[in-house]
């Protein structure tokens, strides 16, 4: 999901940073300096998501959220160096959504960016049913059939096969499939992903050992079609 992000950073060398890991998955990007800034883009450009660093000049980014919160429903996330639990309490109170304390790893960021831009599609489409040949995934309900018939998974497996089906035939990395199920969990090896994959194809592949729905594109990851070829 290619979105419009709105990042508030004084920093400027952490902000070029979150910036280029933003467009390198697809988004566009504003960065602003203060807080001032930030509320004023956030009113002009009305963003599909706020990174927004809580100290900053001109007004921090808790009044940022404060003031962003009482005029609009877009995901806050909060960058702090604060790391005692009242004051992180104290952004998610002024209604934020996620934070990341610093320092943290690009990977962590852009795994709380994915899981808050998910949120904000199903949200805006609960109804969203993902429609691949006949495959469906319906990602209100939680349900994957194939020609009509359920199809049991695990909440891995399904996060997985609905990131796919949302972009059919486009190629997904292992290590973009594992952050989609597992975000920024460290301890998770690419292999899981291979497990799944093979999960899978047992329970939607008419035949697993000849695949034609989940495909491996060699050397760099999998993706998924309508089975017709």
């Amino acid at each position: 999901m290619c979105a419009y992000v709105l990042v508030a950073e004084d920093d400027v060398k952490q902000a070029e940073l979150v910036r280029r890991y933003l467009e390198r998955e697809g988004h566009s990007v504003l960065v602003v300096h203060d807080g001032r800034s930030a509320i004023d883009e956030a009113r002009r450009r009305e963003p599909d998501l706020v990174v927004l660093d809580v100290m900053m000049p001109k007004a921090d980014g808790l009044d940022v959220c404060r003031v962003i919160r009482a005029e609009s429903d877009v995901p806050v996330l909060m960058l702090t160096a604060r790391a005692t639990e009242d004051d992180l309490l104290v952004g998610l109170d002024l209604g934020a959504d996620d934070y990341v304390t610093k320092p943290y790893s690009p990977r962590e960021l852009m795994a709380r960016v994915r899981t808050l831009l998910r949120r904000v599609r199903r949200s805006r489409d609960p109804e969203e049913t993902l429609k691949v040949g006949d495959l469906l995934v319906d990602s209100a309900r939680h349900r994957v059939s194939v020609a009509g018939s359920p199809v049991d998974c695990t909440p891995a497996e399904f996060r997985i096969l609905e990131t796919l089906a949302a972009q059919p035939e486009r190629v997904f990395t292992r290590k973009q499939l594992l952050e989609e199920v597992h975000g920024f969990d460290r301890f998770i090896t690419r292999r899981t992903v291979d497990v799944h994959m093979l999960n899978l194809r047992k329970k939607i592949e008419p035949d697993p050992r000849r695949p034609t729905r989940i495909l491996t594109v060699y050397g760099v990851g999998y993706k998924l079609t309508d089975g017709s070829g």
